[in-house]
This record gives C-alpha cells, structure tokens and sequence, in this order.
C-alpha cells in the first residue's frame, strides 16, 4: 500500500463506521460521567467542572465499573 499523503510509511487512515462504540470501547462509558449531569442546570462553567471533576475522581477509584463498561472480549489486556 503506498504511504497517504501526510504519513509516515507503515501507517494508514481507516474510517471508521458512523456507529461503532464496539471499536471505540470509550463510547460505552460516557454514560458513567454523564450521569451527575444529565437534566441539570449549572449556574457557572466552574460547577460544571465541578461537579464532573468529582465524578471522574470517583471513577478512578472503580477499575471494575470502567471494565464492566469498556472490555469487549477481543479487547487485548495488559500483563505487565
């Protein structure tokens, strides 16, 4: 395959599907952030970080809530 213009040799764009949270794992996690802020109003940018920054310190803390959420079985694990 010759190299698309812009990148290095070896390495090649690939569109992805309009719907495919099977391979972008992230997307089925949103919903672990966006749950203290669904159907609220913030008064100020700064309570919206707020609130979100806490949100995502706790979820930090739950590993296996994030795996229930992200692991497909063909998603490769770390062994380190």
């Amino acid at each position: 395959v010759p190299p698309q213009e812009g990148h290095p040799p070896g390495i090649e764009t690939i569109t992805l599907p309009p719907y495919s949270p099977e391979l972008q794992p992230v997307e089925r996690a949103w919903n672990l952030t966006d749950r203290p802020l669904a159907n609220r109003r913030f008064d100020s940018l700064d309570e919206l970080q707020d609130v979100l920054g806490r949100q995502c310190a706790w979820l930090e803390t739950q590993p296996d809530l994030i795996t229930q959420h992200t692991l497909f079985h063909w998603w490769p694990l770390c062994t380190n």
